[in-house]
């Protein structure tokens, strides 16, 4: 098709501006498909009017991105993940001077006009046909809202072209969808929708987002100059984007001006408000909004979260479902963890172990009979910054909640052998003699589950203290003497040691299954604070095993909850349970925890350490509430052992499961549980394991001799 001249181009737009007048909606655009656009070709203006059918059509509208946020047991939001900064909000929490300066500058008639505003569009016709394209939009703020709509929804690129792309087709398809809005909402139903959707620069979705982080404020406090200025910004929130610097805030400063001159000459303000609003300055404050658990007060807790999200099927069948539904969903999730607890944690830690420090420590505290993990922590911050000492991990938790593999928990684990050989009847003063070394008979002394022999009789396990000689299941638990408990787990069976640790939660953190191997009461499968920590707190609660819970309620974006629960079973007998926490009581008055002492009310607990040094541990519980403290050398715990250290300001020659672990558990039980009634354990029944059997200690020998052993 050949080129019009100016003066013809010139001829038929005044010819058409005079129609618009009269025109209806499809005659206008018809009107403009028939000109042929300067440079435009045939063939695009056949299919552009091909694709011409204005009658209203329906506008497919998915719920608005939303950040969704998360809080802690007292109701304090802790963390929020979003992809787009938003939140909507009524339009009746927006002031009254933001909906007057966004009508008066982007569609001045917009409450007086349909769908189409024959004038702004008459108008911008003649622009575009001068230029050749489409140069001016004419769009109604109803338009605008369609065109965002689609944008929004574009899960391509081809899809986010085709929203923006400069053509007819694009603009009739606007408006057909256009029509249909006008007819199924109001005029303030429309207008709350665009401040809701539309994009101010600076990160900021929606006029909630952007009033909060450019002012500081609420939507519902904005003035006169801030309404301007955000009115201002939507026209191309990217090139007046106030974080690009002091050119890109002179552009949004003319936008500001701009609208208060329009705002005047249409009569919404008066002309001395406008010269006011105008010599202030900017007044952009930047403020911050956190976005994932990196910037979360509770990093590690944080993760646990997220991970836990990630994998509930409630919130998608897929990954990128979910990943959705956190990101974009506007959930509000509200969990378990407790101020109070938390900060004891992490006071406690910090006391004893410093950032900067080679060995990292970790600890989880958990509720019993419920699973609710109280709190989480480590001693180093969380993020990618070595300079800043950071980890990028979840150092509390296992593989699945965002950790590594862990470090091994040493003698945390000869509580599972201890437990099942009163599970087979053995009583509290029942023993074995032990001698200073260990070495299996034969290959099948030990089986695993699958009935393989595991037993090594080349090896010989050895005590780093204490001295052989008749040990009970106090005593021998009191001095934590290996060469015991090897004869013990020999007694009872791997396979029953293996499946009680397995019946109270105890997993490798890699995922992995359990190594069920000959030294397995000596704690050689690698495990995390949160695993450790529920297992413990399953003895607590009387044989009641509950999970790790850290969520308990997930609202949606209609407001109905879905309340979460504990699901709990019981795995021991009560009266089993009791006969081991009135063992493992006796650790801080008889054992290896003798030397650090208490904490002022009913407690029980392990310690461990593994060989070597390379790692160390403390597992223990009041009936009101358990934890686990672990530290190792992240570089590698077997290659970096825990030796010859500084930690925490202080040196060791070799730490041990009561040297930093159990004074960290103690000093964060303390600060944890003050102001909390002391709750008794429940009394061992001395009838079914008071004394001993046919396991009693020698004539010659007092069985309550012992001399601990920390391992």
């Amino acid at each position: 098709m050949a080129a019009m001249s100016r003066s013809s181009v010139h001829t038929r737009m005044f010819s058409i501006a005079r129609l618009t007048v009269a025109a209806t909606a499809a005659g206008l655009v018809t009107a403009a498909l028939a000109l042929p656009a300067v440079g435009g070709s045939g063939a695009a203006m056949v299919a552009a009017t091909e694709a011409l059918n204005l009658r209203p059509e329906e506008l497919v509208e998915p719920p608005l991105a939303e950040k969704t946020t998360v809080y802690d047991a007292e109701g304090d939001k802790i963390a929020q993940f979003y992809a787009q900064d938003r939140k909507v909000v009524p339009l009746e929490r927006i002031a009254d001077v933001m909906k007057t300066a966004i009508v008066a500058i982007e569609d001045y008639r917009f409450y007086q006009h349909g769908a189409i505003d024959f004038e702004g569009t008459a108008r911008a016709l003649v622009k575009n046909l001068a230029s050749g394209g489409i140069g001016q939009g004419g769009s109604s703020i109803t338009q605008q809202y369609v065109k965002q709509v689609l944008l929004n929804s574009a899960d391509t690129d081809k899809e986010k072209n085709a929203a923006l792309e400069a053509s007819y087709t694009r603009k009739l398809r606007e408006l057909r969808y256009a029509m249909a809005v006008e007819q199924k909402y109001t005029k303030d139903q429309i207008l709350e929708k665009y401040l809701n959707i539309a994009y101010f620069g600076a990160g900021a979705n929606g006029v909630e987002a952007a009033a909060r982080r450019f002012f500081g404020v609420p939507a519902a406090r904005l003035d006169l100059a801030q309404a301007a200025t955000l009115a201002g910004a939507v026209q191309d929130p990217n090139r007046t984007d106030p974080n690009l610097g002091p050119t890109a805030r002179r552009l949004l400063l003319q936008r500001r001006d701009v609208v208060l001159d329009r705002m005047a000459e249409l009569g919404r303000i008066t002309p001395a408000q406008a010269e006011a609003a105008k010599a202030r300055k900017l007044g952009y404050k930047g403020i911050k909004q956190p976005n994932g658990c990196q910037e979360s007060r509770y990093p590690y807790f944080c993760e646990y979260v997220r991970y836990e999200l990630l994998a509930d099927p409630a919130f998608g069948r897929t990954q990128r479902q979910r990943e959705q539904a956190v990101n974009q969903g506007g959930l509000k999730i509200y969990t378990t963890l407790d101020p109070k607890a938390q900060k004891a944690a992490e006071a406690a830690l910090k006391k004893h172990v410093f950032a900067s420090d080679r060995a990292l420590a970790a600890e989880a505290l958990v509720e019993p009979g419920t699973g609710k993990i109280k709190a989480m922590a480590a001693s180093r911050p969380f993020g990618g910054s070595a300079r800043r000492h950071e980890i990028s991990y979840n150092a509390v938790a296992d593989k699945r909640h965002g950790g590594l593999i862990g470090f091994q928990p040493g003698s945390t684990y000869k509580t599972f052998t201890l437990i099942t050989a009163l599970k087979q009847g053995m009583k509290i003063d029942d023993g074995i003699t032990a001698g200073a070394g260990y070495t299996a008979p034969g290959h099948a002394t030990f089986k695993s589950c699958a009935g393989e022999n595991v037993a090594d009789p080349s090896w010989t396990v050895t005590n780093d203290e204490g001295s052989p000689g008749f040990k009970t299941l106090a005593t021998g638990t009191w001095g934590s003497v290996n060469t015991f408990f090897m004869a013990l787990q020999e007694r009872v069976g791997l396979c029953p040691t293996v499946e009680t640790a397995e019946s109270l939660g105890i997993r490798r953190a890699d995922g992995t299954k359990l190594r069920e191997v000959e030294t397995f009461t000596l704690g050689v499968n690698e495990s995390d604070p949160v695993t450790v920590a529920t297992a413990y707190a399953a003895i607590a609660a009387r044989g009641t095993y509950c999970p790790p819970m850290a969520i308990t309620r997930v609202t949606g974006r209609d407001g109905r909850p879905v309340e979460y629960r504990p699901r709990c079973e019981r795995v021991l007998d009560p009266e089993i349970a009791d006969a081991t926490a009135h063992i493992l009581s006796g650790v801080f008055t008889h054992g290896t925890m003798r030397g650090v002492g208490g904490i002022g009310r009913p407690a029980a607990g392990k310690t461990g350490t593994t060989d070597g040094y390379a790692s160390a541990w403390f597992a223990g519980f009041t009936p009101d509430l358990a934890g686990a403290v672990s530290i190792g050398d992240p570089r590698g715990s077997q290659r970096h052992k825990l030796t010859g250290v500084t930690i925490g300001g202080r040196y060791y020659d070799a730490v041990q499961g009561a040297s930093l672990p159990g004074p960290i558990w103690n000093d964060t039980m303390r600060a944890a549980l003050r102001g909390v009634a002391a709750t008794p354990f429940t009394p061992v029944d001395e009838t079914r394991f008071g004394g001993c059997d046919q396991d009693c200690a020698p004539s010659h020998q007092d069985p309550g001799d012992a001399t601990p052993a920390d391992r």
